[in-house]
């Protein structure tokens, strides 16, 4: 019971101790320059406060998409919901602790299979199951907002959940934010990519970037 509790707490710890944006976050413009196979395009994106983004000003259906795509997970990942909303349906129990001091937390109910490791309050691993795939993510560097950890370094790789075969190669991921009023907004994300034993580099760039006015209550 101890044991539980202990990894229970230790997981609530990381969990709020994550940076998201709060219900008054108002949304935001901003311009982007995505760069990739040497070549740029220019497009400009309101994020709205209920976190859907509208991609305006650009011709390639293929570009618009990859930053729809970007838009999305960024915003994902600062919604705020609360721990039990989140893992109300999960158990939690101690795993090993490696040589860096990070322990790992095994999850069991709604989440069975999935595990994390957690150091200085913070995950630095995340191995889950998504859509019928495993994706595993090692957290290098992270920034400290004051309000809460944004991971700074990080790479992803993921797995067929029943042959452990690699789906498509690693991915090492370099983001960077800035404060914008009250909110931090990520201002740049760089991705390399391992591709047939190459490394395919993708840069977006988010400048100009401005809250938009809040809701009238």
């Amino acid at each position: 019971m101890t044991d539980r509790i202990d990894a229970r707490e230790l997981m609530r710890e990381a969990y709020e101790n994550r940076y998201t944006w709060d219900k008054s976050f108002p949304g935001y413009t901003t311009d982007i320059t995505l760069k990739r196979s040497g070549e740029a395009i220019a497009a400009k994106a309101r994020v709205n406060r209920d976190l859907s983004a509208d991609i305006l000003e650009i011709s390639d259906e293929s570009a618009k998409k990859e930053i729809q795509n970007q838009l999305w997970e960024i915003a994902i990942h600062r919604i705020r919901r609360s721990f039990e909303q989140t893992h109300g349906k999960n158990t939690f129990s101690l795993g090993e602790t490696d040589e860096t001091g990070a322990v790992e937390i095994l999850l069991g109910g709604k989440s069975e299979g999935d595990r994390y490791k957690l150091r200085d309050r913070e995950v630095c691993m995340v191995h889950r199951h998504i859509h019928g795939v495993v994706v595993t993510i090692h957290t290098f560097s992270s920034h400290d907002t004051g309000e809460g950890y944004l991971s700074h370094r990080y790479d992803s790789i993921y797995h067929d959940p029943e042959t452990g075969e690699a789906k498509g190669g690693r991915s090492v991921f370099e983001d960077n934010y800035e404060k914008v009023g009250d909110y931090y907004i990520l201002t740049s994300r760089t991705i390399e990519t391992e591709v047939d034993g190459e490394t395919v580099k993708t840069e977006y760039g988010f400048s100009n970037v401005k809250l938009l006015e809040p809701a009238l209550v």
